[in-house]
């Protein structure tokens, strides 16, 4: 199983290497996306793409001091990294009076009342579509070629 497989767990302990670092508090990210493009020119598919990707980040936050970074490398050298880098940057920067987590009660309940992820993926020939008519709607205006 790779740190992938389980990716609440995976950001659970982000954030208790991070207090156990030095953080006093930390929060954790990780967001997992899909690209579909297609590029038309003069009527015709010039190119399709398609790209995967993962990215991590952690806040830590020492005091009013706090530090961001990210990686897409989940490898278990990677994340120590990662870690020791946020808190040797908290240490390094001067203090925000507004720097810190927001209080519980702010906090949504359930991760699906945020509806951040939307697990459709439009297929290739939708996008395709959609581009032929954006290009001959452009192309239908005098002057544009």
């Amino acid at each position: 199983m790779t740190a992938l497989d389980d990716p609440l767990a995976l950001l659970g302990d982000l954030v208790d290497r991070a207090r156990s670092a030095g953080a006093d508090a930390a929060d954790a990210v990780f967001i997992d996306g899909v690209s579909v493009s297609t590029t038309r020119r003069l009527g015709q598919t010039e190119k399709l793409e398609r790209s995967e990707g993962s990215d991590l980040g952690l806040r830590v936050f020492m005091g009013r001091r706090q530090a961001v970074v990210s990686s897409s490398d989940t490898g278990a050298e990677a994340l120590a990294e990662l870690v020791e880098r946020a808190v040797t940057m908290a240490r390094a920067v001067p203090e925000d009076p507004y720097a810190g987590l927001a209080p519980p009660e702010l906090l949504a309940d359930d991760a699906d009342e945020l509806e951040i992820c939307d697990p459709d993926e439009l297929a290739p020939e939708t996008l395709d579509d959609w581009a032929a008519r954006a290009e001959d709607a452009a192309r239908a205006v005098p002057g544009v070629t």
